[in-house]
């Protein structure tokens, strides 16, 4: 089983929030590279960040998922200012 990188950050915490995001819709993930960017700062830039990867057959979905949870959310609100017609 091949893994693919799906997220890449300079951030432990970010990828572990991701990779929950991505546990949560029952696609496996693991973090790599986590120890090193702990381990000393600026260390996992030499490292090329902590990864969050899948397997290969869940690539697609999984940065699927990515994409949404970065949208900002659809509040119905569209051309409305505090609920207001604009």
């Amino acid at each position: 089983m091949e893994l693919v990188t799906v997220f890449r950050s300079f951030s432990p915490a970010e990828a572990q929030l991701i990779r929950s995001r991505l546990d949560a819709a029952d696609i496996p993930a693991e973090v790599m590279n986590e120890l090193a960017a702990l381990s000393m700062d600026g260390y996992s830039m030499a490292t090329g960040g902590v990864l969050v990867q899948v397997p290969e057959n869940y690539a697609a979905e999984a940065r699927a998922l990515i994409e949404s949870a970065n949208d900002p959310p659809d509040s119905g609100t569209s051309g409305k200012v505090g609920g207001l017609e604009s």
